[in-house]
């Protein structure tokens, strides 16, 4: 963490560096972007909601109303777990939320997003919410309460109704940054391991001679040149073809719901071999694991990315000249040999032979 915000590149940050970058007006860039990018203030992103299942985006339901009389969006209602919101330097929030309860409206056209200053009145920080115990200051996940907080109408992103598509556009990149810390905190592990095995002797010799160490170390670095190489060409899709590209939006959701769960793998095996060194204060391997294991459900859950990457696999299936070979298929005239067939003189002498040996 303490790197990400020395070279500003931390969440939510960079992700709302996108969002203004793509989506803003020049003055919303210039009041907003400008600062983020020079790294004066900080951000958050007012996504999850405690009443709903927010990894379906379609769910959000905290209200944003608008008051005609007075040219202002008019927001309540309660999110939680919102990134970023806890530091002093926070500056503006992006809150994502229903503007259109027509039933009759397209579902993904309900939702917008209103950059709101952390300093507008009706804005309250309840708690700050622990993950797996930690309340990961300095920005912490924090529980608020919207009650008729008052924005210009003139603050929305991209328009009404463009809610969800400004999500998608901005979890792409948010993703691939959570899994790029990943692979070096991945890397600090290993590089933590094999220090700590050359080091320590048991049973007459030293960790790093015994095999299953070897082992793990080795499947270590071969899962984290893995994870980096699909990064590495998720990250080049995203520059050649876009973020809304299919082949770019699968590797997305591959490399989101492969490198957590892989770090954390690695993590654990490190964690092992540094015995109760390894879940106590004095490494960072315990909180490389929470922070594995935590980013399993931030920014979507595992399912979620498995089921986006599994469904455009079909789709593209469906164009690959490969599924025009299908199946061998059998000539049924063809038979081996029928029940009734006698077995011939020659065969059965052979037969004869063999249950003598």
């Amino acid at each position: 963490e303490f790197a990400s915000q020395a070279t500003n590149c931390t969440s939510p940050d960079t992700g709302n560096m996108e969002v203004l970058a793509r989506y803003g007006t020049p003055e919303q860039r210039q009041k907003w972007l400008v600062p983020l990018l020079e790294g004066t203030i900080r951000s958050a992103y007012a996504m999850t909601e405690p009443a709903v299942a927010s990894s379906d985006a379609t769910n959000i339901s905290i209200h944003i109303d608008r008051d005609e009389k007075r040219g202002e969006y008019v927001i309540n209602g309660r999110k939680w777990y919102i990134t970023g919101a806890g530091s002093l330097h926070c500056k503006i929030m992006i809150v994502m939320g229903k503007t259109n309860n027509d039933p009759n409206c397209p579902v993904h056209k309900t939702t917008s997003q209103i950059l709101v200053p952390m300093d507008t009145p009706g804005i309250t920080i309840l708690r700050p919410m622990l993950a797996s115990g930690d309340d990961d200051a300095p920005k912490g996940h924090m529980d608020m309460l919207f009650e008729d907080v008052r924005v210009p109408f003139e603050n929305v992103l991209l328009g009404e109704g463009r809610g969800f598509e400004i999500s998608q556009g901005r979890l792409g990149p948010g993703r691939i940054h959570h899994c790029m810390r990943a692979i070096g905190q991945a890397e600090r592990s290993l590089s933590l391991m094999c220090k700590r095995v050359q080091e320590r002797t048991a049973f007459g010799k030293k960790l790093s001679q015994f095999d299953t160490i070897l082992q793990d170390i080795a499947k270590s670095r071969a899962d984290i040149e893995t994870c980096r190489l699909l990064v590495y060409k998720a990250a080049d899709l995203m520059d050649q073809r876009g973020n809304k590209d299919a082949y770019t939006r699968q590797l997305l959701s591959l490399v989101k719901a492969h490198i957590p769960i892989t770090v954390q793998g690695i993590v654990d095996k490190c964690i092992q071999a540094h015995g109760a060194m390894g879940i106590s204060q004095d490494t960072p391997l315990w909180f490389s694991f929470v922070g594995a294991r935590w980013l399993r459900i931030a920014d979507g859950p595992d399912e979620v990315h498995w089921r986006t990457a599994a469904r455009i696999e079909l789709r593209r299936q469906k164009d690959s000249p490969l599924s025009k070979l299908g199946h061998y298929l059998p000539d049924r005239n063809k038979i081996f040999r029928r029940s009734t067939d006698p077995i011939s003189p020659k065969t059965q002498e052979l037969l004869k032979n063999y249950s003598k040996l």
